[in-house]
């Protein structure tokens, strides 16, 4: 399986960044390996001072497909999730400012956590989730999924033009404002409504 991360998707999170706004999704790939395992805390690499929480929507795909037309694309997925997409900021900025590819501060061993999932059918909207994350119990982070500027069915639409997606295949839908860095005894607790769906600790 593999990890397929949207970057720059909420405008907010753009703003923030001081990116410029994309006029196509932001795609990259993390390796099964980037997964933290469950329950197990997330320790901050010795190759950064900078590591950033970044709080997403997850999708979890259930059937092969290939050029996915964004009207057949809900049929692709039946479970919601919530995870972190662990940034090394520092790294990136690094490997931007040369022109490199970013997935040495992206797809390091760890920086996806992935929480419980929920089936798609708790929702009368996937375009109108609600979600938060908190750091030491202070919500930092806050979305809602209409906010996104390319919405799940437009994700798995374009993704498919270039990737065929396969059973288990999780896509990571972009982080909303209020990404921030995390230090040793932070403990990192994500929600979608009121339901906690993962809780970790930093080392």
């Amino acid at each position: 399986m593999k990890l397929i991360c949207i970057g720059r998707n909420y405008a907010d999170h753009i703003k923030e960044l001081e990116n410029e706004k994309p006029t196509d999704p932001v795609v990259f790939l993390k390796p099964d390996t980037a997964i933290l395992l469950n329950k197990q805390p997330f320790f901050i690499p010795d190759f950064s001072d900078d590591v950033h929480h970044e709080v997403e929507v997850l999708v979890k795909i259930k059937k092969v497909g290939k050029h996915i037309d964004k009207k057949f694309a809900h049929k692709y997925y039946d479970e919601i999730g919530l995870g972190i997409d662990f940034t090394a900021r520092d790294l990136q900025a690094k490997l931007k400012a040369k022109g490199l590819p970013w997935e040495k501060a992206k797809a390091f061993d760890g920086a996806a956590v992935i929480g419980k999932w929920l089936p798609k059918t708790k929702f009368k909207d996937v375009n109108n989730i609600n979600f938060s994350f908190k750091k030491n119990d202070e919500v930092v982070q806050s979305g809602n999924t209409q906010l996104m500027l390319w919405k799940i069915n437009e994700l798995i639409e374009y993704v498919s033009k270039y990737f065929t997606l396969k059973i288990g295949d999780i896509i990571f839908t972009g982080t909303p404002a209020g990404v921030g860095k995390v230090f040793a005894n932070d403990k990192l607790k994500g929600y979608i409504e009121n339901e906690e769906l993962f809780s970790i600790k930093i080392k």
